[in-house]
């Protein structure tokens, strides 16, 4: 069966096919109001990209754009050169494009195995989900038929990451993993961020607190007032933060220069 991806004609953005995903001066958000003012941003393949910036800077926006949740009213969103702007989520979800939302979106009232069985809809086996997310996070299997809801805040997390990985997505979105969590399950779920990523798979994640995430990207950018103001290797992104935390660079995009 020919997929809403596949049936959108072939026409690469600007980074070509070197881009597993890419946002193409996007305006974006909710109703008439504008919360992405123009963002320009490629996820390289196998690349952790980190996207820092303060609440309310627009990156759960910039995320959502990502995922098919928000159409852009102006600019392109574009997967392995594909411009699939206004293709659906679930589609999306379906060409290997998976979201672990913000508040780690799980089913409170289902079991952990009925939460996984969820990862099913794009085709794996319910076995071969379940086999998958087990090896990854064997503390799961140990909770397999306790209910979600009652499961702690980090194995809540973990349960999230296992349902979006037994999708074998090719692109992963993280928003706010860290968020509501002991600094000591952070550091563990990062532990799997790290792993997952040495594995070849592209991650675009969104952080409030860039301590979490800069030790693992490869690149990362800071977003304030739904502007993409700087990209660049993690180590020079870090100088750059108290200024845009603190709301006191409103210079123009800088971005990392060709490699």
């Amino acid at each position: 069966m020919t997929s809403a991806v596949d049936a959108v004609p072939a026409a690469e953005g600007p980074a070509g096919a070197e881009a597993v995903l890419e946002l193409v001066a996007v305006r974006a958000g909710y109703g008439r109001i504008d919360v992405l003012h123009g963002i320009d941003l490629a996820l390289r393949p196998g690349e952790v990209f980190a996207l820092l910036g303060p609440n309310g800077a627009g990156k759960s926006t910039t995320l959502a754009v990502a995922s098919g949740q928000i159409t852009p009213s102006t600019g392109g969103v574009f997967i392995c050169g594909r411009d699939v702007t206004g293709v659906s989520p679930d589609a999306l979800a379906r060409a290997g494009v998976c979201l672990i939302p913000e508040g780690r979106g799980i089913f409170p009232n289902l079991t952990v195995a009925e939460n996984l069985r969820m990862a099913t809809y794009t085709g794996p086996s319910y076995h071969h989900v379940l086999e998958l997310a087990f090896a990854q996070f064997p503390r799961l299997g140990e909770r397999r038929k306790q209910t979600a809801g009652t499961l702690s805040g980090g194995e809540q997390q973990m349960l999230s990451m296992a349902r979006a990985l037994a999708t074998e997505p090719a692109v992963l979105l993280i928003d706010e993993l860290s968020m509501g969590l002991a600094p000591i399950i952070v550091e563990e779920l990062y532990d799997h961020v790290r792993r997952i990523a040495a594995s070849g798979l592209s991650i675009l994640i969104v952080e409030q607190f860039a301590h979490e995430i800069l030790g693992l990207a490869d690149r990362a950018g800071i977003m304030l007032h739904g502007r993409l103001l700087h990209t660049g290797p993690p180590a020079s992104i870090a100088g750059e933060l108290a200024d845009a935390y603190l709301g006191a660079d409103h210079a123009a995009p800088v971005v990392d220069s060709p490699q």
